[in-house]
């Protein structure tokens, strides 16, 4: 999946939604998954990334969304 700009999402990615920044805990396309949300657990979706949001909790998109904005990349991840 990537952000609108065309840059490809990945793990630790921090992100804006709506009014709430968070961070990208597995992406699904890429098969990459953080130790707290392994691939046993949602591989199964297929497709798209999951977000946790310290407001919202975890939300899953299947495809890009025009909303979703990069904040910063996961530095320690370069």
């Amino acid at each position: 999946m990537n952000y609108a700009d065309g840059q490809q999402v990945k793990v630790g990615d921090r992100l804006r939604f709506d009014d709430d920044e968070g961070v990208v805990v597995c992406s699904i396309d890429t098969d990459e998954y953080s130790e707290a949300f392994p691939k046993k657990d949602w591989g199964y979706l297929g497709r798209g990334v999951m977000v946790c949001f310290p407001k919202s909790g975890l939300i899953y998109f299947e495809e890009t969304d025009l909303d979703l904005h990069l904040v910063a990349r996961d530095s320690s991840a370069v």
